[in-house]
């Protein structure tokens, strides 16, 4: 099966750089930042591939960069360097005109425009964040939430939103007769469901999962996982997912990359990636978490 989404040699630095950051940062350096320049590179030479109906884990401790591939992949950030494609093989029928013409796919991402990288977020990518508060505006209503991303999406008939906001919200396990208060009122974990159905509004190609269980209690924590299993099967949803917990990527993804300053240090099977680590690093992370 072809690949959806291939992400090759991805890089992202803060800093001006200099020629002597490759050798001076690094797992075997333990650090990501360059003594020479001060310059920290958040992502090194990144690539993986993503097929449909996939899960795909990313795990490291706190600053190896995995929350950062997210950014680079979500067009909040800009790439220092490498290549996003999406495949033929993926349906952007969402997209009208953007695609039009098969010389566009299989196109470097990093290399449209903002409005251009902003349709194709609109239309095929939804995000969940760790901190609710970067993907819902918490004095909005939780359907005014949903009904914003319909707006940036195209939807127009107010009865139509609200009753998909309606729709996805019950789906997500919000109660229908609270889909009028703001997230502001709900507890965590009905915050991140609110995000759930938020990211679901435009049925994306691709969810991006960030850190989405801490700071949950952990009977939370499986509620919200379990939604989330439920939802990609029903949904065939494609999910790359960033934690620090094994657990969670154990129980969502297929396969597993594991990273550590800014670098891919081991990737395969998350079953062999757990039970079977090949890079030191690996084997103390699983190692940490038995």
């Amino acid at each position: 099966m072809e690949p959806m989404i291939q992400a090759r040699e991805l890089t992202k630095r803060f800093g001006m750089g200099c020629e002597r950051c490759l050798e001076s940062t690094g797992p075997d350096q333990e650090t990501n930042r360059c003594w020479h320049c001060g310059t920290v590179l958040a992502c090194n030479g990144v690539s993986f591939d993503l097929y449909p109906d996939e899960a795909l884990g990313v795990v490291g401790e706190s600053g190896s960069g995995k929350s950062t591939l997210v950014r680079l992949l979500h067009f909040e950030w800009e790439a220092d360097g490498g290549s996003f494609v999406i495949h033929r093989n993926a349906d952007l029928e969402q997209l009208p005109g953007l695609f039009a013409e098969a010389s566009h796919y299989s196109c470097n991402l990093f290399g449209l425009n903002s409005f251009q990288k902003r349709q194709i977020r609109n239309a095929l990518m939804g995000i969940v964040y760790q901190n609710p508060h970067l993907g819902l505006r918490m004095h909005v209503s939780a359907g005014g939430n949903v009904a914003e991303r319909l707006l940036g999406g195209g939807w127009r008939n107010i009865a139509a939103m609200r009753q998909r906001a309606a729709d996805l919200l019950h789906r997500t396990e919000i109660p229908v007769e609270r889909m009028d208060e703001p997230p502001a009122n709900f507890s965590g974990g009905m915050q991140q469901r609110v995000q759930i159905a938020k990211a679901l509004s435009n049925n994306p190609l691709i969810l991006f999962l960030d850190e989405v269980t801490t700071g949950l209690d952990l009977s939370v924590q499986a509620r919200v996982l379990d939604l989330i299993r439920t939802l990609r099967s029903e949904l065939k949803l494609s999910l790359l997912v960033v934690s620090h917990d094994l657990g969670v990527i154990n129980l969502l993804c297929q396969r597993t990359m594991v990273m550590k300053y800014g670098r891919v240090v081991e990737s395969g099977l998350t079953d062999q990636i757990l039970q079977d680590p090949q890079h030191r690093y690996t084997q103390l992370l699983v190692a940490s978490q038995l």
